[in-house]
């Protein structure tokens, strides 16, 4: 019978989300089948292309609810017929701890509920046709794994769930050990968060942590042919407009840069709620004639934009409310294009970029920091040499989507949690 890993998301497909897709793209190609369920639809307008390559079906559970009271009838019947304890078990259950979909999220406890009888009802269907499901995996710790969680009761699944960012660090610490305690194991993609989860989550109830980096297709992110270089460097960032990715501080930083006589000019790629504020902000510090906001791209455009740039800055921090990045997945597509990086110790920054070895680091807020190592590389072409081509070396070694695959196949096909050491 074929293999068929149950894939839960947020929203599908989200263009500021590639590393789920190429995680989906790299498992596939591994030889795995996926069966997709979304929360939700993205609703934007641009695609990354290479969703178009994904083999999974994908069905979107706010439209699966859609008919009605009588279709939820249907799907509940149709547990209850099969599984009657292992469903008034998890209906219970549900009841009892509403409080687990507390913080970050959109959904009830009893929404996920009803988006899990549509899992298991599926999982049933798919079981009947001759396909052998045995494992849900899910993206993102607060609405998705609870779903995921669920589901996996209804359906007598293995489970397990990726811990990104704010997803991980602003739901309660007791809605995160309960989908642990759930879990054969917890994947995130840097050990910062890992550190957070074995201080969250009891040891009694911590199943193993994997720290699996986001991997990225190295054939396609590359160097580029040396052109001579530009009489005007090019300063590039990408990320979405958003307090945590701290584009306020860069700006400032590219101010302090102007003043000291530098030339160069700054794109910012992104979109989100920022982008005013931050226009505004570039006017009031005379940037108009050195910073363009270019909007959204796929991630088609941003290879011909990374590999044609001389640098990349972003410069992340944390917010108010603990908001921060793990390792965000931009970096590593500059680097792995072999473009020297100008980034800030933020969440997992510090495990991927190395001070004066594969990039420039500074702390979160230090403006005076950021100016002063984007003034180096400006002026300093054999510095920008050296560290692009470590930074290369580094996701080489380090972020191989290929490699990152593997390793979630042993997860996903692996009964036992203890030959999860086998994929090491």
């Amino acid at each position: 019978m074929p293999e068929r890993v149950i894939y839960v998301v947020r929203s599908w497909p989200r263009l500021s989300q590639t590393f789920i897709v190429n995680e989906v793209l790299a498992v596939e190609r591994a030889g795995l089948e996926l069966a997709i369920f979304s929360l939700v639809r993205s609703g934007e307008p641009l695609v990354q292309p290479q969703v178009a390559a994904v083999r999974a079906g994908v069905v979107y559970l706010e439209d699966a609810t859609a008919p009605g009271p009588a279709h939820r009838v249907v799907q509940v019947l149709t547990l209850l017929a099969c599984s009657p304890l292992r469903f008034l078990r998890t209906l219970l259950f549900a009841l009892t701890h509403p409080g687990l979909a507390a913080g970050y999220g959109e959904c009830s406890t009893m929404r996920c509920f009803t988006h899990a009888v549509e899992i298991a009802v599926a999982v049933r269907r798919m079981r009947a046709s001759g396909d052998r499901v045995e494992h849900l995996h899910a993206h993102f710790a607060h609405d998705p794994a609870l779903v995921g969680m669920l589901a996996a009761r209804l359906a007598s699944l293995r489970f397990s769930f990726t811990a990104h960012a704010r997803d991980l660090l602003q739901i309660p610490a007791r809605s995160l050990t309960a989908r642990a305690a759930d879990a054969v194991a917890v994947v995130t993609c840097c050990e910062a968060n890992a550190g957070y989860i074995a201080s969250a989550v009891p040891a009694d109830a911590r199943p193993p942590v994997e720290v699996i980096h986001h991997g990225i297709e190295l054939d396609r992110f590359h160097p580029a042919a040396p052109d001579g270089g530009r009489a005007v460097p090019t300063i590039t960032s990408i990320g979405r407009l958003v307090e945590k990715k701290g584009y306020a501080d860069l700006l400032q930083a590219l101010a302090r840069v102007a003043d000291q006589g530098a030339s160069f000019r700054c794109e910012i790629y992104g979109e989100g709620p920022w982008q005013e504020r931050l226009v505004e902000l570039r006017n009031d510090l005379g940037l108009q004639d050195r910073v363009r906001f270019m909007g959204a791209r796929d991630s088609d455009q941003i290879v011909e934009v990374l590999q044609a740039t001389d640098l990349f800055a972003l410069t992340p921090r944390m917010t108010d409310d603990g908001d921060r990045d793990g390792i965000p997945n931009v970096l590593v597509e500059a680097m792995a294009c072999g473009v020297p990086v100008v980034t800030t110790a933020a969440g997992g920054v510090p495990e991927l970029v190395r001070d004066d070895v594969n990039g420039l680091l500074s702390q979160p807020g230090d403006v005076t920091g950021v100016a002063d190592a984007l003034t180096r590389l400006l002026r300093d072409p054999g510095l920008r040499a050296r560290l692009g081509a470590a930074a290369r070396h580094s996701v080489e070694e380090d972020h191989d989507i290929n490699a990152a695959a593997r390793r979630l196949l042993a997860l996903f096909r692996t009964p036992e949690v203890s030959d999860l050491e086998v994929a090491r």
